[in-house]
């Protein structure tokens, strides 16, 4: 479940890089997996996802989020759901505390 205190409060100017998400065009079942969907059918469609993602002009807002409010669910910025989790891993490896790793 996503971490609702980690969320931006609610204002236009946190959640406006939504509004230019190429993904809002797209199926949103490309972006999350059906339950059940396991190896090459999975694999197809977030490779699919991402390859959406790699041309969108808001993917680092996008990933940023996600790893923020740690986005349990779905391919967002680019990242599939075990890319976040490698990611907020190697962040606590490396700091101590749940993050992605920065710079």
């Amino acid at each position: 479940m996503t971490e609702l205190s980690r969320l931006p409060a609610l204002t236009q100017d946190a959640w406006e890089w939504q509004f230019e998400g190429i993904c809002r065009s797209e199926d949103p079942w490309l972006f999350f997996h059906p339950d059940g969907e396991r190896g090459l059918a999975r694999r197809r469609r977030d490779e699919a996802a991402v390859a959406v993602c790699s041309r969108c002009p808001v993917i680092e807002s996008c990933r940023r989020h996600a790893l923020a409010v740690r986005e349990p669910y779905g391919v967002w910025g680019g990242l599939t759901e075990k890319d976040r989790e490698s990611a907020l891993l190697r962040g606590f490896a490396k700091t101590g505390t749940p993050g992605p790793v920065v710079g």
